[in-house]
């Protein structure tokens, strides 16, 4: 099974959810793999600690022009929609940074003045810890696309009865690439009015795609009846609720596991894996 660990914002526990459910699947003898497909700013290496084996780079191709063979027509510039490569005067300017490596310049290039090199944009690891298999993926500083990063990151999951995808908070492009094939969305949520709104524009999202889902309530107890109410009106089934702990606050604090330091917790954990069909 596939499961996403999703949120419509930044913050809420997502990656706490995302571990601890990684974590209490494997003790209990499960094959899991873990995949921090948030790869703008992965932190689940935080929690789990995975010994890294092994590292590879990612790169897209993005055109090169040969100014011998152009004659300056212009067809590559009319078909890029990002403005990637532009002629300007006697050149043909390339932007990498801008290309979405479609390859459409080099196809409608009448001169065949454009072939493609290899640009590296991010660096992909795995690695393994108590029993959990970890995968990550890091995007370039100062790159702007990370869908083509989650693609190639999800490519090299491996199988495992529980694959857990720790997607990328918010409502955009990159979480669309990162549920997308799973069997399941797991959307956390805090119960405050911001995490009320962007719960409301996750449910949209998932439901635009077909995914079904369940809510998990982090920090529950503070004002969830606005939450509970909205998740009955969807039709959605709240999962989990995980109460506001000082005591796991203070081990997320100091880059520790929730079930792994609070026995309640590892419970609570232990409940959700049953609900969604991955209990021991």
């Amino acid at each position: 099974m596939k499961v996403a660990v999703a949120s419509g914002k930044g913050g809420t526990g997502k990656t706490t959810v995302a571990t601890n459910l990684a974590w209490v699947a494997a003790q209990h003898g499960r094959s899991v793999a873990y995949l921090d497909c948030d790869v703008e700013e992965p932190n689940g290496q935080i929690f789990l600690r995975p010994e890294v084996k092994w590292r590879r780079p990612v790169t897209l191709p993005v055109p090169r022009v040969d100014p011998d063979a152009c004659d300056l027509c212009g067809e590559c510039g009319e078909i890029c929609e990002f403005s990637a490569i532009v002629p300007i005067g006697a050149k043909v300017l390339v932007f990498p940074q801008l290309c979405h490596s479609c390859g459409g310049c080099r196809l409608v290039c009448p001169l065949q003045a454009i072939s493609e090199i290899p640009r590296e944009v991010a660096t992909l690891m795995g690695g393994e810890v108590d029993g959990v298999e970890y995968l990550q993926g890091l995007l370039n500083i100062g790159e702007a696309m990370s869908p083509p990063i989650i693609r190639a990151l999800k490519a090299l999951a491996p199988q495992a009865e529980l694959v857990i995808v720790d997607a990328p908070p918010g409502t955009s492009c990159p979480v669309v690439e990162a549920v997308g094939g799973c069997d399941r969305v797991l959307l956390v949520t805090e119960p405050t009015p911001f995490g009320l709104h962007d719960l409301e524009l996750a449910l949209d999202t998932i439901g635009r795609l077909g995914i079904p889902c369940e809510v998990v309530v982090n920090r529950a107890g503070l004002n969830g009846a606005a939450t509970r109410e909205l998740c009955s009106s969807r039709g959605v089934e709240i999962a989990a609720e995980l109460p506001d702990s000082r005591s796991v606050a203070e081990a997320y604090s100091r880059g520790e596991l929730a079930a792994e330091t609070d026995p309640e917790f590892r419970d609570r954990f232990r409940s959700l894996l049953k609900h969604i069909g991955n209990s021991p």
